[in-house]
């Protein structure tokens, strides 16, 4: 039976660990937009309700490693094991996804530490064309090969020795929610999936958050995407941006307090993107055909005034049962990258607590 929970802004039980206070807080001198505007005297950014992007617990070990997706492209990432793992067994595991355009240590390394707490094997990885991992030009957008990294870090995650490879879900945050939605359609190894603030990138290009994005939009893009492609044939150099902090995307100002500033800085990640490859989006679907991820269960976390909720509800009333939606009050999308005073880690725990543990003695 599906549900539907609305959760009120209140310290959860399990965000009262220590934090680690970021330092500083002035906000670092963001570039000048493509609009001209310079956000370099902004006020400092927003660190309320626990935000705390860079959490370091002492009760989880980390290390970098790499493997090659289906592909043979290296991917880097970063496996969380809890310190008090138990020698000769087995643990659940989960792969954790990073909002696209971002980095394994935006976001994505915040969920995977706190659910390692719970005693998760945790993985973490930059997406091709991202961070450490290979793939060039840089930036570029593919989303075949975005849904084939989640099975590749299954992949990885289920053949290391202290994994329980029956009992695998994965976490995707913003866009990772929708890539990891499409791994499991095709993939039966991801035994459940929870999704935070979901973007869905195709329906975005396609139609924007508020219909926004009209049929003249959508074709003036193309046509820039294919001029753009003759000149990056002709030169071998890629044309990027506009990036994803830009005034342009309408969820720009609060993705800027995160991306733009002490609070989730990646000083190697721009966010540029290559525009001639934006066009692959229009051609990725990630919700069709998602009730055949029934009957593993499928947990949505949303924002109530996030500006993209829909795509979340909309992939809540097209999943098959077992499914259920959790509404944080008074949270945007952003909210739920690092504000671990509002994020439902009790939820989140229970949900897999549950459902891999069923996966297991199914």
């Amino acid at each position: 039976m599906s549900h539907t929970h609305h959760s009120q802004l209140k310290t959860d039980p399990i965000s009262t660990e220590r934090r680690k206070i970021l330092a500083g807080g002035a906000v670092l001198t963001a570039a000048a937009f493509a609009s001209g505007t310079s956000f370099a005297n902004a006020p400092g950014p927003d660190m309320s309700r626990g935000a705390d992007n860079f959490y370091v617990s002492k009760d989880v070990n980390s290390q970098e490693v790499r493997f090659k997706n289906a592909l043979g492209m290296e991917v880097v990432g970063t496996l969380f094991t809890p310190r008090a793992l138990e020698p000769n067994k087995k643990a659940p595991a989960l792969v954790v996804g990073h909002p696209y355009g971002a980095v394994r240590q935006q976001a994505a390394n915040l969920y995977a530490t706190k659910m390692a707490e719970q005693g998760y094997v945790t993985l973490t990885f930059d997406q091709s064309f991202w961070g450490q991992s290979a793939g060039e030009p840089r930036g570029a957008v593919l989303p075949d090969i975005y849904v084939e990294n989640f099975s590749a870090a299954v992949d990885f995650l289920g053949t290391r020795d202290f994994v329980a490879r029956e009992q695998i879900g994965v976490i995707g945050v913003c866009a990772s929610g929708g890539f990891s939605l499409a791994a499991a359609k095709i993939d039966p190894r991801i035994k459940a999936v929870a999704t935070v603030s979901m973007y869905d990138m195709g329906e975005y290009y396609r139609t924007g958050i508020k219909a926004e994005r009209t049929v003249a939009t959508r074709s003036k893009d193309l046509q820039i995407a294919s001029a753009n492609r003759w000149k990056e044939f002709e030169t071998g150099q890629p044309i990027h941006g506009p990036g994803q902090n830009d005034p342009v995307f309408l969820e720009a100002a609060e993705s800027r307090d995160f991306y733009e500033t002490v609070r989730g800085k990646v000083a190697s990640n721009n966010r540029r993107t290559t525009p001639a490859t934006y066009a692959k989006f229009m051609n990725y679907y990630p919700f069709n055909g998602i009730e055949a991820i029934s009957p593993r269960p499928i947990l949505f976390v949303v924002g109530a005034i996030a500006p993209s909720r829909g795509y979340t509800e909309t992939a809540f009333k097209l999943a098959a049962e077992p499914k259920e939606l959790v509404v944080i009050d008074g949270a945007n999308r952003i909210d739920l990258y690092d504000r671990t005073e509002i994020i439902p880690w009790a939820k989140l725990t229970s949900f897999f607590h549950q459902h891999l543990r069923n996966a297991a003695s199914s």
